[in-house]
């Protein structure tokens, strides 16, 4: 059973602005360079980097997306209170 999550993620105002950067990433983009250049989240400067965290910590839409999907899969568009995000599972343990 997976008890933390590390994840970078994008976020952004809208969902067209979140599906264009997902197709980028799918296409081979590099997801921290995007975050770089477009995250509205302060995270953004890191490459979107948001740590380890547990069940609890995050809004509940986005720790649904991060908990559920495999290490190294890209979600998304996930909306929560905050936007839009892209979200990058880094690592579960």
């Amino acid at each position: 059973m997976v008890k933390e999550v590390r994840a970078a993620h994008i976020l952004v105002a809208n969902e067209d602005k979140a599906k264009e950067l997902l197709q980028m990433i799918k296409g081979g983009a590099d997801f921290a360079d995007l975050a770089r250049r477009h995250s509205t989240c302060p995270s953004g400067r890191k490459g979107g980097d948001l740590g380890w965290f547990k069940k609890g910590m995050m809004v509940k839409e986005f720790e649904d997306a991060a908990f559920s999907h495999a290490k190294g899969e890209v979600v998304g568009p996930v909306r929560t209170k905050f936007g839009w995000h892209i979200i990058q599972v880094q690592d579960q343990r």
